[in-house]
């Protein structure tokens, strides 16, 4: 089976006050030493779990766009040479979208990149600058114009939700955004996430977030104006064109393989979860002293992996095959759902079962989190 390969480049020139992410500011970078250690990364990956052929790479971040093309080609013709790629393979960049970065797109086109997704994050000048974002609105859009020139698929992000958002200020500002016509858009509510400068802000009564209500509403009508423009919802925060869903993402969300590499990332192969030391110095030391930046490998048990398929999938619109995912872990359809629940929550209007699909309806996507532990039984959640 094809696995998903995610590579990380920790850096950024700003960290922003939302993020709570594995991205780092720095003075200098040393790009020689970066690759080679990143592919020592990889090579220690592959020989572990064994050659499968890849069928998504993505880089992500911190900000990929700054690494220099010759290291994502560098990273792509060893990943090939290694694993091989399955056809049509999605190659996806992360990036800002700032006039030096996008300068950069024509190489990383070149490099292998085949998908690139854009960080716009807002419409309007003020809320870039209240994000702590680099970039101008007029900077936002003449990348994205590039990004279509050059890459086959582009998508990019907007941050809602945010302090005061009104749903006529959103409808405009997506219906602006549906306007580009890419095939893909990932639509975030503002989240302040713990040990972010957000979090300090609104300890120190700088800015009250968005209340429930609000944000509910917003949720709402991103769902019906994306479904009206022909970008349903196939996850809960991510929009596309029937057929230019994220492969890699939804290589998470299926519960498939992947390998994680570089400082801080996540992997999930052959039954075992790993992570990377997070801090760039400690990968890097690691890499040189042991020819691997693994910081934990732990193996996992047959129901915490279930778990861990059933709380993905059930993000996805489609839901997911109950009989499949207990065959896969040699478990039976009742170890996985609370099927009392989960009747309760399709009379309310929250859950549907089609066959030996379940999943989460429009009205239940805006309380995922409850209905996820409604459904789930606690016995597995605590295996």
């Amino acid at each position: 089976m094809a696995r998903a390969l995610y590579i990380h480049w920790p850096f950024c020139l700003k960290k922003c006050p939302y993020c709570d992410f594995n991205s780092h500011v720095r003075d200098g970078v040393d790009h020689a030493l970066w690759q080679g250690s990143l592919l020592a990364d990889l090579r220690r990956e592959v020989e572990t779990c064994g050659a499968e052929p890849l069928d998504s790479v993505f880089f992500g971040g911190g900000t990929p766009s700054l690494m220099p093309p010759a290291l994502v080609a560098a990273l792509l013709a060893e990943a090939e040479r290694l694993c091989g790629f399955a056809p049509g393979i999605e190659i996806t960049l992360e990036a800002n979208p700032s006039s030096v970065e996008a300068a950069k797109f024509a190489a990383l086109a070149a490099a292998g990149v085949n998908r690139v997704s854009l960080g716009l994050q807002a419409l309007d000048d003020e809320t870039l600058r209240f994000l702590g974002r680099l970039h101008s609105v007029d900077e936002s859009l003449s990348a994205l114009e590039i990004a279509q020139n050059h890459f086959a698929r582009v998508s990019f992000d907007l941050i809602y939700a945010r302090p005061g958002h009104t749903p006529a200020a959103w409808q405009a500002e997506l219906a602006r955004a549906l306007g580009f016509g890419t095939g893909h858009l990932s639509l975030y509510q503002l989240t302040i996430e713990p040990g972010t400068r957000f979090a300090t802000m609104v300890r120190e009564k700088q800015f009250t977030p968005l209340d429930d209500d609000a944000a509910a509403d917003l949720f709402s009508l991103t769902r019906e104006m994306t479904a009206a423009a022909g970008l349903p919802a196939y996850e809960i925060s991510n929009h596309a064109r029937p057929g230019e869903e994220s492969r890699h993402n939804l290589a998470y969300w299926q519960y498939r393989d992947t390998i994680g590499i570089g400082p801080g990332a996540h992997g999930r192969r052959m039954g075992f979860a790993t992570t990377m030391h997070r801090k760039p110095e400690n990968w890097l030391a690691a890499v040189a002293d042991c020819g691997t930046g693994l910081a934990e490998v732990r193996p996992l048990g047959t129901r915490e992996q279930a778990s861990e398929a059933l709380l993905m999938g059930l993000r996805l619109t489609e839901g997911l095959d109950l009989a499949a995912l207990a065959t896969r872990f040699v478990l039976t359809p009742a170890d996985l759902c609370d099927f009392p629940r989960l009747d309760f929550l399709i009379t309310q209007g929250l859950a549907w079962r089609s066959g030996s699909r379940i999943g989460v309806t429009e009205a239940g996507m805006g309380l995922l989190d409850g209905v996820l532990a409604e459904v789930v039984p606690a016995g597995l959640l605590a295996a």
